[in-house]
């Protein structure tokens, strides 16, 4: 059963509800409907009507119980915003995408793309003008942060008034106003696809944000049994959970079969409670299957979760939930470490080599290990999985947003650093995501940024800013996050991309991704393929990759000296790359582009050099 208002052609509307606990449900056509429009009650606490009359873009709300007149928790537009009705919407599409096959998992460049700040104008259609830009770099799959309908001040031009990551919004099926129409979104979908880019869409079914949120008065979406940080826990296992699963269910199938997304990317599941004998997230990856049957290839869940818990991407027939990638947080921590040298918070728990060398060989580097941080055993091991059931990055939308000024690492590191930084995720066996801009090193942060219209509330996310970073004994406050100023700053600079050090580094990302999508060691991710090792006196980490014929060594300086090494192999070695060669702005290599048996070669300071030699010629 499909909830929300579904068009049917001619002027013919189906508005489906989910209200358990109510007596009586009349939809309310336009601003001023005459008679609201009885709905008749079905089995499971539904209500449904097929109304006559009511052409696309017709408002309307539920009236609950002859009282209270309400949006539509299943709404698929809310053209005036939270607190406003909801409108029909006729979805209709010529599609051009019906040859598209997508992109195996394991080939895809991730890129992470807020919409409000990743161009001027914050919309979809103005994203379709940056394809081409992304295309040549090598990126071939967008992962864009939540859309579902957030909050905004309504006092101002919707391209600010709106400022939101995202994780607040309150109406799942409901596109952001801000950012276009639904058709709108379909034309950047089918557009990307016509690029030869997939897009994956960011969702959050932990919770839903504090303003606007009425779908409690429907139904018991939420629990009180389990809590999330970020609001009332959704209620996916204690009673009426059915009409809850089945909203998540719906809303899933809506974005893949409606919009033709490539996959979900699922917020931060570990505030997804559910102890009933077959876990949400499995249902929903049996689910998602089906729509990989319809359409002949697959569609991908990829989970943000910090648990270490490879139950996540394990098999149902080895209990797990069957989904198919997950975050690699420690990854992240492990190299953002070494390369900034931050030990607040949860980077407590990482700064040695050895954790990076950890990560490289064994994903997490907290496999049930003690975690001061935690002050617990963390984690499990996962040496079971294919690394390429990982993903990883340098930076992404909440690292950069959890400092309190939302710095960049462009704005914290050297450009060797950038370079560095760069390397060790796109030459990884994982697989990688970028921040939009990274990949030039944009100097925008990525501060916190929202816009409500309660005063209450309003003061209660200020001072929740203030107080998450009152432990770290910062000189400053944080950046407004109700500022418009703050939201401006955060938008992108694209005219750097062709200047200086930017171009440069734009494009080491290409060269690096062409390495990625053609080496021959490279597309072998087998994780009995690779090994890694450090050293902490030299700040030295080496990851060591082959196949049948070849073998590769990446050699990483984190250090403020150069250090001179010799390569544990009785071959002649060719030298692939080196980040330090003035090609890619560097101070010089000092390692020689072929290096003989017990030759030495010098790693520059923030820097990397790749050798590789031919194993299946005679030493």
């Amino acid at each position: 059963m499909r909830v929300g208002a579904n068009y049917l052609g001619n002027d013919q509307c189906e508005f489906t509800v989910w209200a358990p606990n109510r007596s009586a449900i009349a939809v309310e056509l336009g601003n001023d409907s005459p008679q609201p429009i009885p709905l008749q009650p079905l089995t499971g606490g539904y209500w449904q009507a097929i109304v006559d009359r009511v052409p696309p873009g017709t408002h309307y709300r539920y009236r609950l119980d002859e009282a209270t007149s309400l949006p539509d928790p299943a709404s698929y537009h809310q053209p005036l915003g939270v607190h406003g009705p909801s409108a029909v919407v006729d979805p209709s599409f010529e599609w051009t995408d019906t040859t598209w096959q997508g992109h195996p998992l394991e080939t895809m460049i991730l890129y992470e793309v807020h919409v409000g700040t990743f161009t001027p104008a914050g919309t979809f259609a103005a994203m379709i003008e940056r394809l081409p830009d992304l295309k040549a770099v090598g990126i071939n799959t967008i992962e864009l942060m939540p859309i579902a309908q957030f909050p905004g001040d309504h006092n101002s031009d919707p391209a600010v008034a709106y400022r939101n990551w995202g994780y607040d919004g309150v109406y799942p099926f409901a596109v952001q106003n801000s950012y276009g129409t639904p058709q709108d979104l379909k034309r950047l979908v089918n557009a990307c696809h016509a690029h030869g880019i997939a897009i994956i869409l960011d969702v959050v079914y932990n919770h839903l944000g504090p303003e606007g949120n009425y779908s409690s008065q429907f139904a018991p979406y939420f629990t009180d049994t389990y809590h999330t940080p970020w609001g009332n826990a959704m209620n996916f296992d204690a009673a009426h959970s059915l009409g809850v699963r089945h909203l998540v269910l719906q809303n899933a199938l809506y974005w893949l079969r409606e919009f033709h997304f490539d996959g979900l990317r699922l917020d931060a599941i570990q505030a997804i409670y559910d102890f009933g004998a077959k876990h949400i997230l499995q249902e929903l990856a049996e689910v998602v299957e089906l729509v990989a049957h319809e359409t002949g290839y697959k569609r991908y869940l990829i989970a943000e979760s910090d648990l270490n818990d490879p139950k996540v991407i394990r098999p149902p027939s080895q209990g797990g939930y069957g989904l198919d990638a997950q975050w690699s947080d420690d990854f992240h921590h492990a190299l953002h470490t070494l390369l900034t040298g931050d030990r607040l918070g949860y980077y407590s728990d990482f700064g040695r080599c050895a954790d990076l060398a950890k990560a490289y060989e064994d994903c997490f580097v907290y496999d049930w290990r003690f975690s001061p941080f935690r002050q617990r055993m963390h984690g499990a091991a996962c040496r079971d999985r294919s690394p390429v059931q990982f993903a990883v990055c340098a930076q992404n939308h909440d690292q950069i947003g959890n400092q309190m000024k939302g710095e960049r690492f462009a704005q914290r590191l050297s450009f060797e650093g950038l370079k560095l930084a760069a390397g060790a995720v796109l030459l990884s066996p994982f697989i990688p995501l970028l921040f939009m801009g990274e990949e030039y090193g944009d100097p925008a942060p990525f501060i916190y940024f929202v816009s409500h219209s309660d005063p209450e509330l309003i003061q209660a996310v200020r001072a929740g800013r203030k107080e998450e970073f009152e432990p770290f004994h910062y000189a400053d406050d944080p950046p407004d996050p109700e500022a418009v100023e703050t939201f401006l700053r955060c938008k992108l600079n694209w005219e750097l991309r062709q200047t200086g050090t930017h171009h440069i580094l734009l494009q080491w990302y290409r060269r690096l991704i062409e390495l990625r999508h053609s080496h021959p060691v490279l597309l072998n991710r087998d994780r009995a393929s690779l090994k890694a090792n450090s050293d902490e006196e030299n700040r030295i980490v080496r990851v060591y990759r082959w196949n049948d014929t070849r073998e590769w060594t990446l050699t990483m300086n984190f250090g403020v000296e150069p250090v001179t090494l010799w390569l544990p192999c009785d071959r002649v070695a060719d030298k692939e790359i080196d980040s330090a060669d003035t090609l890619w702005g560097g101070p010089g290599s000092k390692s020689p582009e072929t290096l003989d048996v017990n030759e030495t070669f010098t790693v520059q300071p923030m820097s990397l050099v790749v050798y590789s030699f031919d194993r299946s010629l005679p030493a």
